[in-house]
């Protein structure tokens, strides 16, 4: 769900992947703004290589403005816009970008018991989390939405390329797995350039393959949970050669106050209203980003007890930090424990 336009800020640090010694060679680095956050990517260029890093630069920003064109919801003009003022159940031609990512979500949906459900758009809005203006919407209101969300009710052709929404109102927001789809496109554009070693990250969310310069793995630590503060929760270090997608979800940043109470942007779309558990955030480790993404808001919607039992039988690499009291609790899903003992020295 988004914070500043696609997603909540960054819940993994990049502290300790750009600091410490120097290392030889260095890196390339390309930074910027893009889907109303910022973007870190660190690459190793291969021995020989003629590459040329303004070249690169360009191709990264060309993808970057494919992908808004498609996939955000804060442009007019981009498909998914488009799709959501059709208010219509006939058929309607989408790219594949959108076939696949509502093909995955609607897994992840079904096995979260709709917890997971990109129709929340309608819900987001009443809320006014789309425009960061919070407020608490009239049950009424909430009551009036309800049945026009569902990713049941979309259904998609992919060999067709095309959607058809059974009830005309719905309106889908791409917002918490586009980022992950962004990271993953990315990643999959510097291995088409013959890169092998890199670093991709927007927003917080990344994917990081093989290792640094000096052949240390990618280190990457995960915030503490906390509104007004930044500090380190726990250091990853990616040992797979193969590399891997880490992506957090939080309630902790992006949520307004009223009356004394606290309102979080996960918003239980079975409910209509925002979560109201203890779990703070949940990092996902997967090879794939989109899935990560996903799932990671997935897990944070059903709440530290019912979330992590769901990553446990989906055998998820998950991380999971709650509030015990004035406490806070770290739970790890046994692939992530095994993953931390695997990579243990």
């Amino acid at each position: 769900m988004p914070e500043r336009r696609w997603r909540a800020g960054p819940a993994v640090w990049l502290a300790l992947l750009l600091g410490g010694c120097p290392l030889q060679p260095e890196p390339l680095e390309i930074a910027g703004e893009v889907q109303g956050t910022t973007y870190h990517i660190k690459l190793v260029i291969p021995a020989q290589s003629d590459l040329k890093p303004e070249e690169l630069r360009q191709a990264i920003d060309r993808r970057f403005a494919e992908i808004d064109a498609k996939l955000s919801n804060y442009r007019q003009d981009s498909e998914i816009s488009r799709i959501n003022r059709q208010q219509t159940s006939d058929w309607l031609p989408i790219s594949a970008e959108i076939a696949e990512l509502i093909g995955i979500a609607r897994q992840v949906y079904l096995k979260s018991a709709g917890c997971y459900d990109l129709t929340v758009k309608p819900l987001f809005d009443l809320w006014g989390f789309s425009r960061h203006q919070g407020k608490v919407p009239e049950p009424a209101a909430i009551d009036q939405v309800l049945p026009h969300l569902g990713l049941n009710k979309v259904e998609v052709d992919p060999a067709g390329s095309r959607l058809r929404k059974q009830d005309p109102e719905l309106a889908i927001d791409l917002s918490s797995i586009a980022q992950g789809y962004t990271v993953g496109s990315v990643a999959r554009l510097l291995e088409e350039w013959g890169i092998a070693d890199y670093m991709v990250e927007i927003g917080g969310e990344m994917q990081v393959k093989g290792h640094k310069p000096n052949g240390a793995p990618w280190r990457i630590a995960v915030e503490k949970p906390t509104p007004f503060s930044r500090e380190v929760l726990k250091i990853l270090a990616i040992r797979q050669e193969g590399g891997t997608a880490v992506m957090t979800s939080g309630t902790y940043r992006n949520f307004f106050e009223e009356q004394g109470h606290s309102y979080s942007h996960i918003l239980d779309p079975r409910t209509g209203r925002p979560v109201d558990h203890h779990l703070l955030s949940v990092t996902v480790m997967h090879d794939d980003p989109t899935w990560a993404d996903a799932w990671s808001t997935a897990l944070l919607c059903l709440g530290e007890d019912q979330g992590f039992r769901l990553a446990e039988d989906e055998g998820l690499r998950a991380l999971f930090v709650y509030a015990d009291g004035m406490e806070l609790r770290e739970r790890m899903t046994p692939a992530m424990l095994k993953e931390e003992g695997d990579g243990a020295p």
